[in-house]
């Protein structure tokens, strides 16, 4: 067998050649014009500001980049929103503005990646700090349960004879039973983490769990498609989201279970989505106008895929990646800062900017209010750009904290740092909105152009083949007609004038199928 010289060879040889296939012509045998893209090409992805993350969660995105090859902005999301989620207990960001304004460090992170892309690899080296102190936490619940249950019906059983001893007298009743005190407290529960709570089950969570949690997912399509989003839930859960992003407490009121407050909780999350869920979530007119979307930082990098060549990782790598993990789990398990008398309500300190990240800060405020006007940059993001200001700061803080979570104030350097990322995010977000105003009928259309190209074998389709063959999102004739008419008009199907026959059958009404633009 004679040897295959290049790629390209053995795709010729299998008839798959790379090369564009011959321009189409019309009956007369001249070229025909070209078939047009249905929608208009995005730019290429913002770059993730790596450097930005400062002096240990860079490298740690670098060396988790090194070992799994996911692309960067994956590895920087997710020690991002890693690191969020355990400094948030500690501190609340202090802003200049309003008698100097207090806000959370929570934040709000999604990546959005194509299947192949190792999403989920990258975020278990990420998250590894998050699986051990629950691992930890789980340890000493079980050590305490058993206490507790024993403390508990030693509690119920004094309960019993300091009423009785009474016999029936209340005041005598009464006085036994503040002399007996509470009841003994459960152990709080050894999780901190969900893949997809509804708001309710959140707020559950709050009376038993610890006051800081995230909803972290490498399959973010678990939690848009879940209970906590479908039609009946979804506005109470991009509300009480929302909420919890600005501080509010938490709050829950049932019939059966009465009202309940929640104050001095934070939550994090990380989702990682599918392109076709983030349209899905991004182009939801109802979050949009609830505001849920201007608390969502997201990346959507460029695919790597055909471009991880087997090769054995940097040395190094694997220290990075321990010395990150070792130091938030050091966070993590530090005691959180709780008003007195309570076991699961935060009490985080103020953590301010120096002067000159004020100054900083300032100046972004102001390049992002002259952009957000009619015709400037930042216009069609208006909601998003207006929470930016703040998004630099809770960044700036979590990467100062991080680097020493008893730091005094937010450094300049932070500050730009925070800036720096913050501008990325708004970068993406003007990319993915523009995606999200896509018309759905051109979306459904690209989507059966695809598949005419991978998967229909015949140079010619006829409406019972798309309709009863194709996509399961086209199920009737009168959608096939609407979304072959769009391809016509942008030259992808052709009108054959006598039909056709497909798969042995012949169709008096076909269109041929132009392969190639």
């Amino acid at each position: 067998m004679p040897a295959i010289d290049s790629v390209g060879d053995a795709l010729r040889r299998a008839g798959m050649s790379s090369e564009p296939a011959a321009p189409q012509r019309n009956a007369s045998g001249t070229l025909a014009e070209p078939p047009r893209p249905l929608m208009r090409e995005l730019p290429p992805a913002d770059p993730f500001p790596i450097d930005a993350l400062g002096p240990v969660l860079a490298p740690a995105a670098r060396a988790i980049h090194d070992r799994v090859q996911a692309p960067m902005a994956i590895c920087g999301q997710s020690v991002l929103a890693a690191a969020t989620l355990a400094v948030q207990s500690y501190a609340d960001v202090e802003l200049p503005i309003g008698g100097k304004r207090t806000k959370p460090l929570s934040g709000y992170f999604v990546t959005i990646a194509g299947t192949g892309e190792r999403k989920t690899e990258a975020d278990f080296h990420a998250t590894w700090a998050i699986r051990k102190h629950e691992q930890n936490l789980r340890k000493k619940y079980d050590a305490e349960a058993a206490s507790y249950a024993n403390d508990k019906i030693a509690w119920d059983k004094a309960r019993e004879a300091a009423v009785k001893k009474a016999k029936g007298d209340r005041a005598a009743t009464k006085a036994a039973l503040e002399r007996l005190g509470p009841p003994p407290a459960p152990p709080l529960a050894a999780m901190i983490t969900s893949t997809e709570p509804t708001f309710e089950g959140l707020t559950k969570q709050f009376s038993n769990h610890l006051p800081s949690l995230g909803i972290f997912s490498s399959e973010g399509g678990q939690f848009i498609g879940g209970h906590g989003m479908n039609d009946e839930n979804r506005l109470k859960t991009a509300s009480g989201l929302s909420g919890l992003w600005d501080g509010d407490p938490a709050r829950r009121v049932r019939a059966g279970d009465g009202a309940s407050l929640f104050p001095g909780r934070r939550i994090t999350t990380h989702l990682m989505m599918q392109p076709d869920v983030a349209r899905i979530f991004f182009q939801d007119h109802l979050l949009l106008g609830q505001g849920i979307l201007s608390r969502i930082l997201v990346t959507a990098p460029e695919s790597a895929a055909g471009k991880r060549m087997p090769r054995p990782e940097q040395e190094g790598t694997d220290e990075v990646i321990k010395k990150y993990g070792s130091l938030l789990l050091r966070i993590f398990e530090r005691p959180q800062p709780l008003v007195a008398g309570k076991t699961n309500e935060l009490e985080p300190r103020a953590l301010p900017l120096s002067e000159n990240a004020i100054e900083l800060w300032y100046r972004f405020v102001a390049n992002i209010e002259n952009s957000i006007g009619p015709g400037g940059d930042l216009e069609a993001i208006k909601g998003l750009a207006n929470k930016l200001p703040e998004h630099a700061a809770r960044l700036a803080a979590v990467i100062e904290l991080v680097g020493d979570i008893n730091a005094p104030e937010v450094s300049a350097d932070t500050m730009k740092a925070g800036i720096t990322l913050a501008e990325h995010y708004a970068a993406e977000a003007l990319r993915v909105f523009e995606a999200g105003r896509v018309n759905h009928d051109l979306l459904l259309a690209q989507r059966l152009l695809d598949w005419l190209h991978r998967h229909w074998k015949e140079s010619a389709v006829s409406l019972p083949d798309i309709y009863q063959r194709g996509l399961n999102a086209i199920g009737d004739q009168a959608t096939a007609r609407k979304l072959v008419g769009i391809l016509v008009n942008h030259g992808w199907l052709v009108p054959m004038i006598r039909g056709a026959i497909i798969n042995g059958r012949r169709r008096r009404e076909a269109w041929g199928i132009v392969k190639e633009a």
